[in-house]
């Protein structure tokens, strides 16, 4: 497969990359010779990133950035410099799961913000940042096929999400813009979905899945790798969900 991008010489962001499947990403990229950039709003969570890739983290540096807010989305962009992928796997979604009469606002606001404001965002002031042969995934989910009954905000912010993938796909070509969508993913948001219930909740949908288990960090890494370099995939959501959708 060539993509024209010398894979050891790649620069990437990735927003959200401090934990979860982001780190992973991190983890993976770093193994390869790739410069990697993590930004994220906590520097107490950069910091613990840096330590747990320091193994592999020769080309590895961090930024303070939360990415609702544009002028530190400019900022970021402008302080990195040349790049070939940005990735966003960042979600706020604390407080977000709610029954519609108990659904606060502001944590509605804060998903609308991190999953959707952001990337649109990182975007608007990563294209120009962008080799043309580089690429934009966006991180939607399950939730936007399968939803729960307390999961309306997320549901409907990973579909718009999706929507405005295939829009910018069209707008920003030939620079491509895909977006992973993953299923169940054994991962830290879990402790605002689920909270104690997090392990029982996990198994129960460990048993339906035709895979037999939920997914893992390193699942949805492995798959945002394969939108970044493979060079014929623009305007696609790829679904690692275990099967999610089909039951």
């Amino acid at each position: 497969m060539n993509t024209g991008i010398e894979t050891k010489s790649e620069r990437v962001l990735i927003v959200g990359g401090s934990s979860g499947m982001g780190l992973e990403l991190a983890r993976l990229l770093l193994t390869e010779g790739t410069q990697v950039t993590i930004a994220g709003r906590s520097e107490t969570r950069l910091e613990a990133a840096r330590v747990s890739l320091s193994s592999v983290g020769e080309q590895l540096t961090t930024a303070v950035a939360d990415v609702t807010h544009e002028d530190q989305v400019a900022h970021l962009l402008g302080r990195i410099g040349p790049l070939d992928h940005i990735v966003t796997t960042a979600a706020d979604i604390e407080g977000a799961y709610q029954l519609l009469p108990s659904l606060d606002l502001t944590a509605a606001r804060r998903v609308v913000d991190s999953k959707f404001i952001g990337p649109l965002l990182l975007a608007k002031h990563g294209a120009p940042a962008l080799s043309q042969q580089g690429s934009i995934t966006f991180t939607s989910g399950i939730a936007a096929y399968r939803p729960t009954a307390r999961g309306s905000v997320v549901a409907a912010i990973n579909g718009a999400l999706e929507s405005l993938t295939y829009a910018l796909a069209v707008e920003l070509g030939p620079i491509r813009v895909n977006a992973v969508s993953p299923g169940w993913v054994d991962s830290p948001i879990w402790k605002h979905v689920a909270g104690d219930a997090k392990a029982a909740t996990l198994a129960a949908m460990a048993k339906r899945l035709p895979v037999g288990r939920v997914g893992q960090p390193d699942d949805i890494a492995s798959a945002i790798r394969f939108l970044m370099r493979n060079g014929f995939v623009t305007g696609s959501v790829l679904h690692i969900d275990g099967g999610h959708r089909l039951v």
